[in-house]
């Protein structure tokens, strides 16, 4: 057993097996369609593609975030159990899971003094979080120490780059991430968006394409500005239902850069519900968000 537990949540879109493999747990998270709840539990209760499926019959699928009675459950679970516990959060930007972590740590850790427990905002989203989470992996696996470790997130969690696109802006619409008239004339007009996370860990609209083939290629050329080197240790592209698209995408920078590993899932539904079918997603460590 390695020397502290690692806790995140659905939103982080890791492959089931990456949690199996790698000792770390995960919180599901809801979501409502037609008055029916669902988890977001890495597609173990409801396959991914149903889901997107719904979205596209013109289903509207709704979402709540992890309050603090459920965090103080799973706190006091490996608490109890005797393990120093790490927490990584969706972004404190676009979610209040966060600050729903730090009121259940505030009044879960006095009971347990002898333990630590540290939450940590990760200013991420989909495998943004995923990605890491694999670094935090990769440094208890080192020896590092839920100190050390946590420092090293903090440090380095702005250089998780996010670069997305998506299908279909009426989805960022009703987020209100863009006006409606945007979203019609976008639509009409094929106009697709490029969109980041920003160091306040806040979604944003950078720049637009014409048509699907442009805008993922446009992720491609986005990279370019925003890389350190040609050469990662690991990149994490996630897909709204359209396995094609991250698939091309993965070929593409397979054949531009040397890359150690690549880790490919769907957008969840707590995610997926915001951003729509057809949304693809890179991250990978890189300049400093702005």
């Amino acid at each position: 057993m390695d020397n502290f537990a690692i806790l995140v949540d659905a939103g982080t879109d890791l492959p089931r097996d990456f949690y199996e493999q790698n000792d770390v747990d995960f919180i599901p998270m809801t979501y409502m369609i037609d008055g029916q709840t669902y988890l977001d539990d890495a597609g173990l209760s409801a396959p991914y593609g149903e889901f997107y499926a719904k979205l596209r019959a013109g289903q509207v699928s709704t979402t709540s975030m992890i309050n603090s009675d459920t965090y103080e459950q799973w706190f006091r679970k490996y608490l109890e159990a005797g393990r120093d516990l790490l927490v990584i959060t969706m972004s404190s930007g676009i979610s209040s899971s966060y600050n729903a972590a730090c009121v259940a740590a505030a009044d879960v850790a006095p009971d347990y003094p002898d333990r630590k427990l540290i939450v940590c905002d990760g200013l991420i989203a989909s495998l943004g979080g995923g990605l890491l989470t694999h670094y935090a992996v990769r440094l208890r696996r080192e020896g590092k120490t839920i100190e050390e470790t946590a420092d090293w997130l903090e440090r380095n969690k702005k250089h998780i780059q996010h670069l997305f696109t998506v299908d279909d802006l009426m989805f960022l619409q009703r987020g209100g991430r863009v006006g409606k008239g945007t979203a019609v004339l976008g639509s009409m007009l094929g106009i697709k968006p490029l969109l980041d996370v920003d160091a306040e860990g806040k979604l944003r609209a950078c720049s637009k394409k014409r048509g699907r083939r442009g805008s993922l290629d446009g992720l491609i050329e986005w990279m370019d500005t925003l890389k350190l080197s040609d050469e990662f240790d690991c990149i994490a592209v996630s897909h709204g239902d359209c396995e094609a698209d991250a698939d091309y995408i993965i070929e593409k920078l397979r054949a531009k850069y040397k890359i150690g590993k690549i880790i490919k899932n769907y957008i969840g539904p707590v995610i997926g519900s915001h951003s729509g079918p057809g949304t693809v997603a890179i991250f990978f460590y890189g300049k400093e968000r702005v």
